[in-house]
């Protein structure tokens, strides 16, 4: 999947996400089914790891829940409560095992115990005990902030309202379901009295927790699984497992199917005989969920954003369906690729109705991946065939196969087409690309307006009342134009016939325009991060946005030193030809020498401050060459570069806060480790860092402050002492950051 592709299915993402939450957490009343909504939030995480330049600040992945209700008080939760992150085969299993390996620095033979659970499909509840009575219980709802349904909680039957042998202090989490008869009883009395019935079991849980009215919580069969804590003023145990067997001891029920695993294959096993008694359990689960057993290790590996790194839920695989392609079209975006999506006869799949499909790119639809090597055994897909769609976690679903015993008779290959179907512009398609691309530029209205729709979006400028629509609208007017984003800033100070033309049209009035007018206003003052990204700059998403705006924090600073390190890009580019010539071709030793002196006489044109410029570019962590050469290539284009020069003449840019944690001897400080850590793993010493509010670079450069260096250091420590850069060893790092 293409870099473009990606950031257009991220971008629908958090449009479809955002509503399914607030419909699922807020309103009661889905409008995807738990497994799509899973798949989603799946996606979502998969396109993040394989392209984490375009992470968001919105990110799905960094919310949990939805914001509340109204109606209901509201309960901060004394320690977060978190979501878990999500795999869906055999190998993703493996590969959480072998993570927290890593991150622990344990071998593959070493013993390392988890727990293994039905995962509950409900609603999450906190209950808050205190000398051993219920005082408190709240929903999840953004993570941070739940709703206080006390009153309703103590009607369920399964809740305690006093606990002996507890701790002083005690929040358990759990989920409050609806076992299956129960609900299907709910259902006939509702129907019986002409009054709304549920969807599924989760959604009557939820909907009946969430009633203003304790009383008619009472009336409904509702029951509750312990299975997790929050604050506890005392350990409940050392394990996992003895912690839920104390959860038991002193009132709750747990889940009786909770076994501890020795290995992923005996997680797999527990899977597998779970999944096999699911439709005989009596209520509904949508997968297992797998916890590290030792609370010490709990606590060194952590958590992420939103999740924990020792706990992970191995959900049930996603439906599938057949269906005719009806058509393959073309989509132009922002970057200029062109991006096939299948046209589908309509067809259910996991209880969504699908129309469309993502075909990827040209290659795909071909029957061979980027190398040439053949995918579905090589059978392409044609206009008319019948084709097996899926929705494993995709907004646009995929075709996962083609039935080639139904093919039409005149079905013919499908031609990709090699010039813009929006501006007549040739597609190219460059060398190790599998995206052909417009190079139309600023000429080609898609990628024009796309742009812009980037450059509003929720993440960039989010300028109220002017989203997608309203870019639209703008651009095909030439009486009101917005060809590029320093427009917007100027749209105010067009002249009075102009303005008057904007509020006497459909949609606007001059208050609407005073408003619009107003919130352009607001949005001169930018955060750096956020203007990066709204450029909309290939290969720069919100994390690489957010990663250059910390390292440079002006944005004077990010021109002066992308303007500096052109001459060095441009090496570095001449350079990776004549390797790839060299890796393309079977080369003499001469040949090779050749080549090589080749390279070097590129690189000894290029000035030092380039070199330097080029160095500290693609030394911040994250950011390398790919985002480099794309940063420079952009502001080297002079139409570009005179638009965004425009645009920047319109704001004022404010310049980043250093990171920083109380209390820490690091904070804002830019660090680097090299060499082999012994006390922890890379991973682990990261993440410490971070935390700490230290930058964590992968170079040194005149910008690093500290350098870590454990045995195995070579040309960094050279590099560090040459820049009389502060060297330490692994102790030294642990003695200066104590317990902070």
């Amino acid at each position: 999947m293409s870099a473009h592709a990606a950031a257009e299915e991220l971008a629908t993402l958090i449009r479809l996400l955002d509503r399914a939450n607030r419909a699922y957490h807020t309103e009661d009343d889905p409008v995807l089914t738990d497994s799509d909504y899973d798949s989603l939030k799946r996606r979502n995480l998969a396109l993040e790891e394989a392209f984490p330049d375009l992470k968001r600040p919105d990110s799905p992945s960094d919310q949990v829940g939805a914001p509340l209700a109204a109606g209901f008080g509201k309960v901060t939760h004394a320690q977060r409560m978190m979501s878990l992150s999500n795999g869906f085969s055999t190998a993703d299993i493996v590969e959480f095992d072998r993570g927290v390996r890593r991150y622990l620095g344990l071998p593959e033979d070493a013993p390392l115990p988890y727990t293994a659970e039905p995962k509950i499909d409900g609603l999450s509840l906190s209950l808050r005990y205190e000398d051993g009575a219920l005082v408190q219980a709240a929903t999840r709802g953004d993570g941070a902030v739940g709703e206080n349904v006390t009153a309703n909680a103590r009607t369920i039957d399964t809740i305690p309202q006093r606990l002996t042998g507890a701790p002083k202090v005690l929040e358990v989490r759990g989920e409050v379901y609806m076992r299956h008869a129960d609900f299907a009883a709910l259902n006939a009395r509702q129907a019986e009295a002409g009054a709304k019935t549920f969807a599924n079991p989760r959604n009557a849980a939820a909907g009946s927790l969430r009633q203003l009215d304790p009383a008619i919580s009472a009336a409904r069969p509702l029951a509750f699984f312990a299975y997790a804590w929050g604050e506890v003023s005392a350990p409940l145990a050392d394990t996992q497992f003895g912690a839920i067997a104390r959860l038991n001891a002193v009132g709750f029920d747990v889940n009786p199917l909770t076994t501890l695993c020795e290995s992923p294959a005996q997680m797999i096993a527990q899977y597998d005989r779970i999944a096999a008694d699911r439709a005989t359990l009596g209520y509904d689960i949508d997968g297992v969920v797998y916890k590290v057993d030792d609370l010490g290790l709990q606590r060194r590996l952590g958590f992420r954003s939103t999740t924990p790194r020792w706990a992970i839920a191995h959900k049930f695989p996603a439906e599938r369906a057949w269906t005719r392609l009806d058509g393959i079209d073309i989509q132009v975006g922002r970057t200029g690729a062109l991006s096939p999506v299948a046209r589908l006869s309509p067809v259910t799949v996991g209880g969504v109705v699908v129309s469309n499909a993502t075909l990827h790119n040209e290659d795909y639809i071909a029957g061979r991946s980027g190398d040439g090597t053949p995918i579905r055994d090589g059978r392409d897909i044609r206009v008319g065939d019948w084709v097996e769609v899926y929705r494993a976690g995709d907004v646009i679903p995929k075709i996962r196969d083609v039935d080639p015993s139904r093919r039409p008779t005149d079905a013919v290959p499908f031609a990709f087409p090699t010039h813009c179907p929006e501006c007549g512009s040739e597609a190219v398609r460059e060398d190790g690309d599998s995206v052909r691309r417009c190079i139309g530029g600023l000429i080609c209205p898609a990628q024009a307006v796309e742009k812009l729709r980037h450059f509003v979006s929720r993440a960039a400028f989010d300028i109220e009342g002017l989203g997608a629509k309203q870019i639209e609208y703008f651009f095909v007017d030439a009486h009101l134009p917005i060809r590029e984003p320093a427009d917007i800033f100027t749209l105010a100070t067009r002249d009075r016939d102009t303005v008057a033309r904007l509020e006497n049209r459909e949609g606007f009035g001059k208050t609407s325009v005073k408003n619009l007018f107003q919130a352009i206003e607001e949005k001169r003052k930018i955060t750096l991060n956020r203007l990066i990204f709204a450029l909309g700059i290939r290969h720069v998403g919100e994390v690489a946005a957010a990663d250059l705006a910390q390292h440079f924090m002006t944005w004077d600073a990010l021109v002066a030193a992308v303007d500096a390190a052109g001459p060095a890009a441009q090496a570095h580019l001449a350079a990776d030809a004549a390797e790839a010539d060299e890796r393309a071709a079977a080369l003499t030793d001469g040949r090779r020498a050749s080549l090589k002196r080749a390279r070097d006489a590129v690189w000894a044109d290029v000035p030092e401050v380039a070199r330097a410029a080029w160095a500290d570019l693609t030394g911040i962590e994250g950011i390398g060459a790919t985002v480099a050469v794309a940063l420079v290539t952009t502001f080297q284009q002079k139409a570009e570069r005179a638009s965004i020069d425009r645009l920047a003449s319109q704001l004022q840019v404010q310049e980043m806060a250093p990171r920083a944690a109380s209390g820490s001897p690091v904070a804002g400080k830019t660090v680097v480790f090299t060499g082999t850590l012994e006390k922890m793993t890379r991973a682990e010493a990261k993440a410490r860092a971070e935390a700490l509010g230290a930058k964590v670079a992968g170079s040194v450069s005149a910008r690093t402050d500290l350098l870590i260096a454990g045995p195995g250091a070579g040309s960094k420590a050279d590099k560090a002492a040459e820049l009389g850069i502060e060297t330490i060893d692994e102790d030294g790092w642990l003695a200066m950051i104590g317990d902070a």
